[in-house]
């Protein structure tokens, strides 16, 4: 096992150095053709780098952007937003194969979310190529700004999977997608990144995130074993009762904390759609809202209705349990932490499958031995009651 440790250690650092694109800073990268620049700052997500020159008398900006597209079809972007720190108003540069296998530089104006179509921008743009090897993509570009002064820009940056038919595909929406922007002071050589709209997102993911685990993830969970098994023993009554109206209660109130923030995350992020974890999460809200229902509407044990009505209750609550802890690991994929939390998860269901595991048996043993209880109660009865044989009076 540790000479197995070992040398996967000894490959991942072999790997690490022999991909310069991802172990280097910008500042041990040379290029092609001469082309040197006057600062560069390695970017805090995806793994890309950005070189430039700033010429403020003719107020000319000379980049090199570097990255690795998501796939080695995909494509890579570096964009100045003149209007707003994010994707809609930025006016990109795209770097991408054409159709002959050449790489190409085309210039969009991303006015709103979708599909991008090939325009102007709001820069000059002087020269620009592009170059791919090893699986990095380099885009080379000199652009005039149409504000002169101005040493500060708004900067956006992002790679992409695919191109179809000469027009780039939609990237990923994962947190480094989303956090891929920053701010440039062009005369100091310093990249900030922006504080807004990235970070305040991915915090609300994660509170979206917490809160749903522990409604649905793991209250619920936990509030239908203690119906199932605890309820077997007699001391736990009513006491097992209160404990389950609390957890699924309280499971409930999360659980709508959590949905709300979805919602909010949902119309905040237009054009970002997660159908599948989506259309779940509604489901839970509503089939959860009528188990509440079914609180307030449960007839009493010996009514004729109340078989029909355990049918409806138990149905609804293991679908609830089923579909909550398939959307706690549909929202695990769109949030991509580390790996370390999902495990964590996974172990805790395991635990709560164990023991449910072993309460299901307790509870068997239990139940068999009641009924092998009352079956030596009624015989003895027969044989020792009134309907036994009694001896003729004297």
């Amino acid at each position: 096992m540790a000479s197995s440790l070992t040398l996967v250690t000894i490959l991942l650092l072999t790997v690490s150095l022999i991909s310069p694109s991802r172990s280097a800073t910008c500042q041990s990268q040379t290029f092609s053709s001469n082309r040197l620049y006057t600062f560069c700052n390695d970017l805090p997500s995806l793994n890309s780098y950005l070189h430039w020159a700033y010429d403020s008398a003719k107020s000319t900006l000379s980049v090199a952007f570097i990255a690795a597209p998501a796939k080695p079809n995909g494509w890579i972007s570096w964009a100045i937003n003149p209007t707003s720190p994010g994707m809609v108003g930025s006016q990109a540069l795209i770097a991408f194969k054409d159709s002959k296998g050449a790489m190409t530089v085309k210039t969009y104006n991303i006015s709103s979310y979708g599909p991008v179509t090939e325009s102007k921008v709001w820069y000059e743009v002087r020269n620009s190529s592009a170059e791919f090897s090893d699986g990095v993509m380099r885009l080379f570009a000199t652009v005039v700004l149409p504000e002169k002064g101005k040493s500060t820009v708004k900067h956006v940056w992002q790679v992409g999977p695919s191109v179809t038919a000469g027009v780039p595909d939609k990237h990923e929406f994962q947190p480094a997608n989303l956090n891929s922007k920053g701010s440039l002071d062009l005369l100091k050589g310093q990249s900030t990144v922006s504080s807004g709209g990235g970070d305040s997102r991915t915090k609300k993911k994660n509170i979206h995130g917490i809160l749903n685990v522990v409604s649905w993830g793991i209250m619920f969970p936990i509030g239908i074993i203690i119906a199932r098994y605890v309820r077997s023993f007699p001391s736990a009554d009513p006491a097992w009762f209160y404990l389950h109206i609390f957890c699924q209660v309280s499971s409930y109130a999360i659980g709508v904390a959590g949905w709300g923030t979805g919602l909010k995350l949902g119309s905040q992020s237009k054009g970002v759609r997660y159908t599948v974890h989506r259309n779940i999460g509604i489901a839970l809200f509503s089939l959860a809202t009528l188990q509440i229902f079914a609180l307030f509407l449960r007839p009493k044990k010996d009514h004729k209705l109340r078989f029909y009505w355990n049918i409806y209750h138990h149905g609804i609550g293991y679908t609830i349990l089923v579909l909550g802890i398939l959307n706690v690991f549909k929202g695990l994929d769109i949030l991509n932490p580390e790996p370390k939390w999902r495990e964590a998860y996974i172990i805790l269901i395991a635990v709560l499958g164990g023991i449910s595991l072993l309460l299901e048996a307790i509870t068997w043993i239990i139940v068999l031995r009641r009924k092998s209880g009352k079956s030596t109660k009624s015989y003895d009865g027969i044989n020792n009651g009134h309907g036994r044989q009694e001896p003729l009076a004297a």
